[in-house]
């Protein structure tokens, strides 16, 4: 029976396919979902590098002198450089490059491959990082470590969300983003103890990057290919067998014809990029855009990017303000837990609203903290007492929850659930494509906005917060439970995009009377 709510009608289907969570997927999806590590630990390595001094000394001098030399009064301002954001956003816009490409691969030659380029890329990246010797090797290896980010992320959501049964895809889906948040928790511990090792700590973090990329690499080399993508390339017998042992049992029929079924309708479209502009899928267009701009206009990479950046601008010392990012990063990982453990039971949407609202109200008080603090003209109004830093410690970790178990995973885990097929892989790279563009614009505009919008640039963030979670409230069904090749239902019937997909007449009238479409009884 349908059930009414906020984005339309919810269906308890009665389709229902056979299997289990063995220990042979469970093993599988936690090994893919270590394609996590390497953007994690990007996002977390980068902020605190930047605030080490000799990092600073060797490649940005102007910086350095602004900052220990206390050359700048403004607090707002002290970090402005365009040249030091460069070096944290230039891995995005390869990113998003590379998952141009990475569609095609992913669609043509399987996820496991598309993941094997993508470790070997960041590998690549870390190594020349590690030797750098100028910004321009610094540039370089950023580029390699984002085509690597590219591949990565464009497949590894795909595999998972397509290996797992639909009862457990939500929390395997998210394995992937604990994987990104220990990633960041990794990378946030190594560089506080690295940054005590005076002149070279900084070539020791960056290097560090090869460690998970070694780690995709060889899950790639080890791992199976899912039953879609063997079908989608005319392997049908490993497919069925590869389903049978995911599953745990014999008796797979049912959802392996409903997948050659989906594999034979995508092979009738021949331009899946020109597809994504039919009225039919406009929902998906939507989604697939909409979605991860929210995400990162949370605010949340401006925290974990400018982390320890930002705290010693708000006055902590260099060693405290990683130990601050450290804690950050613990609490981020805990809160992704607590979304693995809530997603296939609570369902996305009231995690997406639940996290939007917490972190709508964290951005307010940080705002009025740093306000009160530093005031319009960014200089110390007194000195930072200890109270004061342990309260805006406290709420940008309660900030850092409310994403880690909302927006953070399920702005991966629903793009990739929500795609028929026959616009898979086209669709998520529009997905990676505009998360990687918005994730560059925020890494490479915040400390620019930071130093012109001063504390005012929180409550940017709450502004966007406020729109999302209105958004998701009135635009996006619930998806939970649904099988992937039977996405298209929760659309049919949901108030808004319903008007966009071609009804059955007696689905029509079966929905009207509260009933579920004729094929699931």
């Amino acid at each position: 029976m349908p059930m009414q709510s906020g984005g339309g009608f919810v269906f308890q289907h009665e389709k229902e396919y056979p299997g289990n969570l063995t220990p042979f997927v469970l093993v599988t999806c936690i090994v893919a979902a270590m394609g996590g590590l390497i953007f994690g630990y990007d996002i977390g390595i980068s902020g605190g590098v930047t605030s080490m001094p000799s990092f600073l000394k060797d490649f940005f001098p102007s910086v350095y002198k602004k900052e220990e030399l206390n050359t700048s009064t403004n607090q707002y301002c002290k970090f402005d450089s365009q040249i030091v954001t460069l070096f944290t956003s230039t891995l995005y816009i390869a990113a998003l490059l590379a998952s141009l490409v990475a569609s095609t691969v992913t669609r043509k030659l399987g996820r496991r491959l598309s993941m094997l380029v993508g470790g070997f890329l960041f590998c690549s990246g870390a190594i020349i990082n590690a030797l750098a010797q100028n910004v321009a090797m610094l540039i370089i290896g950023r580029a390699l470590l984002g085509f690597g980010v590219g591949f990565a992320n464009q497949s590894v959501p795909l595999y998972l969300a397509e290996m797992a049964p639909y009862k457990y895809r939500g929390a395997l889906n998210i394995i992937f983003q604990l994987s990104i948040t220990i990633g960041i928790l990794v990378a946030n511990v190594l560089n506080y103890f690295f940054a005590m090792i005076d002149n070279w700590g900084w070539r020791l973090s960056l290097g560090g990057a090869t460690i998970p990329a070694i780690i995709i690499i060889i899950g790639s080399l080890v791992l199976p290919d899912t039953p879609n993508s063997l079908i989608e390339r005319g392997m049908h017998d490993k497919a069925i067998s590869n389903l049978r042992k995911i599953r745990g049992i014999e008796q797979v029929d049912k959802e392996f014809n409903d997948l050659v079924e989906a594999s034979e309708a995508s092979k009738k479209v021949n331009h899946p990029w020109r597809n994504l502009l039919q009225r039919r899928y406009r929902s998906h267009l939507t989604m697939a855009i909409a979605i991860p701009f929210f995400q990162q206009f949370t605010g949340i990479n401006v925290i974990m990017f400018y982390a320890p950046i930002l705290f010693k601008t708000i006055g902590f010392q260099n060693n405290a303000s990683l130990m601050s990012s450290v804690i950050t990063g613990a609490f981020n990982v805990l809160a992704t837990l607590v979304s693995i453990y809530g997603v296939d039971k609570w369902g996305r949407r009231i995690l997406f609203i639940e996290g939007g609202i917490q972190m709508f109200v964290c951005q307010v008080v940080v705002a009025i903290l740093i306000g009160l603090k530093f005031r319009v003209s960014g200089n110390l109004s007194s000195q930072v007492h200890q109270w004061y830093a342990i309260v805006l410690v406290l709420f940008i970790c309660t900030y850092v929850c409310a994403f880690a178990w909302s927006w953070g995973p399920l702005g991966w885990l629903v793009p990739s659930e929500i795609f028929p097929l026959e616009i898979r892989s086209a669709a998520q790279s529009i997905n990676v494509s505009v998360n990687m563009f918005f994730t560059f614009v925020v890494a490479q505009v915040f400390l620019t906005m930071l130093c012109h919008l001063k504390f005012g640039l929180f409550l940017f963030f709450a502004f966007f917060l406020f729109l999302m979670s209105v958004f998701i409230y009135f635009f996006l069904p619930e998806t939970k439970g649904m099988p992937i090749e039977e996405m298209s239902i929760v659309w049919k019937n949901h108030w808004f995009w319903g008007r966009f997909i071609t009804h059955n007449d007696d689905d029509l009238k079966m929905a009207k009377m509260g009933q579920p479409p004729k094929r699931f009884h």
